[in-house]
C-alpha cells in the first residue's frame, strides 16, 4: 500500500508538471520531425563549374551529369567566381600540352568528388566518340575506295593528363573539414548556455538574486553584470576551445585566427544571454535541462552541417531564427574562404540583434521576481 501511495503522490506531481509533460512526450516528435526534414531533404549535389578553352562536346557531356551546371568563362572571371564561391571548380584545358587543369574549391568534398567524376565520364564518352567517328571516317574510305580522302592526325585520338589544384585543403579533405567550424560555434553555445543557466539558477534559488532585487539596484544593473562577469569566462572559453581545435586537430585555417575568435566570443555572448533568459523561466536545475532538447537540438540541425540550400524554402527560414546558422555561415567564409570581417557584416549584425533582443527579454525576465 505504501508503494502504491508513493506511485499516486509521483504520478500526481508529474501530471502536475505542464513542462515535465511536454517534454516527455512533445519534444521526442518535434525533435523527430526536424530529423525527418533534414534527412529528406534533397540528397543531390549541385555543382558549378566554369570552362575555360573546353571544348563543346566536353562540355555538353559534364552537363548531361546530373547536378552539373557548366558556364564558359575566361580564367580571369572563373578565377574571381572562384574567389567568391559562385563556382565550385575551373576547368582548364591546355591545348598543346594535352592536359586539363582543375582548380576546385574544396570547400565541400561532395562537390570535389563529382566534378571529379562528371570530369572523368565526359572525357571517356568524347574519346569513345571520337574513336567511333574515326573507325565510321575509315569504313567510309573503304567502301569507297578513295585513299586521298583526308583523315584528322589530331591529337585527339590521345587520352588527356588532369592536373588537379585545390584552392582549400589537398585531395584528402574530407567531410569532417566542412562541419569542423560549425561544430566549433555549436560547443561553444552548448557549454556556454548550460553552464551560465544552471549558475545563474543556482544563485536563484538560493535566495541570492532575490535578496539582490530587493535592493534598489536596478534590472539593467543586474543583467549586465551577470554578463560582464561570465562574459569574461565565456571570452576564455571561446579562446580555448578554438585553439585547440584548430592546432589539436590540425584545422587549416585561410583566414585570421583572431577573427575566428571574435566569431566564437560573440556568438557565446548571445548563448550567455539565452542561457540567462531560460534560467529565468526555469524553476530547477531540471527544468533548465529541459530546455535543451528545444534550444539546442534545432540549433545543430539548421547550423549548415545538412546543407540548407538543399531543403525546401520554408524550411530555410527556420534556420533564419537561429543564431548558430549565422555563426556557422560566418566561420565557414573565415575558415575556408579567408574571409575578414568587413565581409562578415550581415552575419555579424544578425548576431548583435539576438544580443540586443535577449539582453532585453532578460531585463523585462526579472521583473517577476521583484518584490517591489
Amino acid at each position: 500500500m505504501r508503494t502504491l501511495a508513493i506511485t499516486k503522490r509521483v504520478l500526481k506531481e508529474l501530471f502536475r508538471d505542464k513542462r515535465t509533460l511536454a517534454l516527455m512526450f512533445l519534444a521526442p516528435i518535434l525533435i523527430m520531425w526536424l530529423m525527418n526534414v533534414m534527412f529528406s531533404a534533397s540528397s543531390n549535389t549541385n555543382v558549378n563549374i566554369s570552362t575555360v578553352n573546353v571544348s563543346q562536346s566536353i562540355e555538353r557531356n559534364l552537363e548531361k551529369v546530373d547536378g552539373v551546371s557548366v558556364t564558359p568563362s575566361s580564367m580571369e572571371h572563373a578565377r574571381k567566381k572562384l574567389k567568391d564561391n559562385s563556382t565550385d571548380a575551373i576547368i582548364e584545358y591546355n591545348q598543346a600540352k594535352n592536359k586539363y587543369n582543375v582548380t576546385y574549391a574544396n570547400t565541400d568534398s561532395g562537390k570535389t568528388a563529382l566534378t571529379k567524376q562528371a570530369l572523368n565520364a565526359a572525357i571517356t564518352k568524347t574519346t569513345i566518340s571520337s574513336l567511333a567517328n574515326g573507325i565510321q571516317q575509315l569504313q567510309t574510305i573503304v567502301k569507297t575506295t578513295n585513299p586521298t580522302m583526308p583523315i584528322s592526325t589530331t591529337k585527339s585520338g590521345n587520352s588527356p593528363t588532369i592536373s588537379n589544384h585545390y584552392q582549400y585543403g589537398d585531395a584528402d579533405t574530407g567531410f569532417f573539414a566542412k562541419i569542423v567550424p560549425i561544430l566549433m560555434g555549436f560547443f561553444v553555445f552548448f557549454f556556454v548556455f548550460l553552464i551560465s543557466g544552471m549558475a545563474l539558477l543556482k544563485e536563484r534559488t538560493s535566495g541570492t538574486l532575490d535578496r539582490l532585487l530587493a535592493t534598489p539596484v536596478k534590472r539593467s544593473e543586474i543583467v549586465f553584470g551577470y554578463m560582464l562577469s561570465y562574459g569574461i569566462i565565456s571570452i576564455i572559453q571561446s579562446t580555448v576551445i578554438v585553439l585547440a581545435t584548430v592546432w589539436l586537430l590540425k584545422v587549416e585555417v585561410v583566414g585570421n585566427v583572431f577573427n575566428v575568435i571574435i566569431i566564437n566570443v560573440l556568438l557565446a555572448l548571445v548563448a550567455l544571454a539565452f542561457g540567462i533568459l531560460m534560467s529565468t523561466l526555469a524553476n530547477s536545475e531540471f527544468q533548465m535541462m529541459q530546455f535543451i532538447p528545444l534550444v539546442v537540438v534545432p540549433q545543430i540541425f539548421f547550423s549548415g552541417i545538412i546543407p540548407l540550400d538543399s531543403m525546401a524554402h520554408w524550411v530555410q527560414y527556420i534556420g533564419k531564427i537561429l543564431p548558430l546558422t549565422y555563426t556557422g555561415d560566418a566561420l565557414t567564409q573565415i575558415v575556408m574562404d579567408g574571409k575578414g570581417l568587413a565581409s562578415l557584416g550581415g552575419d555579424i549584425l544578425a548576431l548583435l540583434i539576438f544580443l540586443v533582443v535577449l539582453l532585453w527579454l532578460n531585463i523585462i525576465g526579472l521583473k517577476r521576481y521583484r518584490k517591489v
